[in-house]
């Protein structure tokens, strides 16, 4: 079969003539004329090569190659930068940032087809690791705060690891950051790390290495808590190549988003496998609720991939009763939790999931059910 090429460039003129080129050489083709589609392209298409051009209005070449090369089922496709520029700083730049090659534009077809057989033959002769296998993701989102989202999210998360799951919980919540305090781990800056970084850094070891282990066989990518980092909320891209990595090294991926819409929220919801929103049984909560659901469902969010996790804080006679939030909000329930103040603080202090320590209790009981839950709507074992 012939070898697949991605040319992804904002000059149709250019996109014709290349691709007219190649094609009388047998290659197949696929285009893009902006960086946002040949992203989109590469993911789906998996070419054999990607050529690229630098200048392009969206984002350019050089941002396309450190997408490309942080997403780690994307990242083995070789990347020939065609361009205008001839600066040795500009394709220094470009090495740096990923490309296997660099061509000068105009090329004569000889030359560009020179090039493009020696870059196909050197991916061919070096052996390429298995893309590994996506981890399912289970994204916990808050509808508002103070709803026990990170608790939560912690204690299922464990839950699956001692039903035999290799999970990874990833708190995202820059500056928010409190399953490090409940667990006794000092320093929780391994997000704060990553989001720091240049698109072009996060990779497998680099993410790696900000993973923590706990006792109960989970591993962790913590959360700072000095507000001051919030500010990384603005790090959508790298928060994204985090994810992505991450979900490369575990089966169940489980994200803690914190409560309230951010700039990543919403990106990482819809590439979820299962989403658990948590909500509160009384008045106003249930109000903003609906209209937290309603903005991500006409985002894109589908119903049949979201549940309602209900955490009852009040006194049962000011609850409205779970059936009728079921049907006001239009999902399933995946499981009701009750109040366990007590349980929930002598957990924090010993620095074990309450779900470890409390496991015979009714708060335990009510989590091993959700996550029992959880695993069957991910076909889980």
């Amino acid at each position: 079969m012939a070898e697949k090429i991605l040319i992804i460039d904002d000059d149709i003129d250019t996109l014709k003539l290349v691709g007219l080129m190649l094609e009388r050489q047998g290659y197949q083709i696929a285009v893009a004329s902006n960086g946002t589609i040949g992203l989109s392209k590469a993911s789906s298409e998996r070419p054999d090569l990607i050529l690229l051009d630098v200048m392009m209005p969206d984002m350019d070449g050089y941002q396309v190659t450190e997408r490309l090369r942080s997403d780690p089922s994307l990242s083995h496709i070789p990347i020939v930068m065609f361009t205008a520029k001839t600066m040795v700083d500009d394709k220094v730049k470009g090495f740096e940032s990923g490309v296997d090659d660099y061509l000068t534009k105009p090329t004569h077809p000889a030359e560009l087809t020179a090039h493009v057989k020696a870059v196909l033959s050197r991916s061919i002769s070096t052996p390429t690791k298995d893309v590994p296998e996506q981890a399912q993701i289970v994204s916990f989102f808050g509808t508002r705060p103070g709803l026990g989202t990170s608790t939560l999210a912690l204690n299922v998360g464990v839950q699956l690891q001692q039903n035999g799951l290799d999970v990874i919980i990833a708190e995202l919540n820059p500056g928010k950051g409190s399953i490090a305090l409940n667990l006794n781990i000092s320093a929780p800056t391994g997000l704060t790390t990553l989001l720091s970084r240049s698109l072009k850094d996060i990779h497998l070891r680099s993410v790696e290495s900000e993973v923590v282990s706990h006792p109960s066989g989970v591993r962790l990518l913590l959360a700072s808590y000095q507000p001051q980092e919030g500010e990384l909320d603005q790090a959508v891209a790298q928060m994204e190549a985090v994810v992505k990595n991450l979900a490369s090294m575990c089966t169940v991926l489980v994200l803690d988003l914190g409560s309230g819409l951010r700039p990543y929220s919403k990106p990482l919801l819809l590439a979820s496998d299962r989403v658990i929103v948590v909500v509160e049984p009384v008045y106003p909560s249930n109000v903003i609720a609906r209209a937290v659901l309603d903005d991500l469902f006409s985002s894109g969010l589908q119903r049949g991939r979201t549940s309602l996790a209900m955490i009852t804080r009040e006194r049962t006679s000011l609850n409205i009763p779970w059936k009728q939030v079921e049907a006001d909000l239009g999902i399933e329930m995946a499981g009701i939790i009750s109040p366990a103040p007590e349980l929930t603080q002598q957990a924090s202090q010993s620095g074990t999931p309450l779900v470890i320590l409390h496991r015979d209790t009714l708060t335990g009981d009510q989590i091993r059910k959700m996550s029992e839950m959880i695993s069957a709507k991910l076909a889980l074992s």
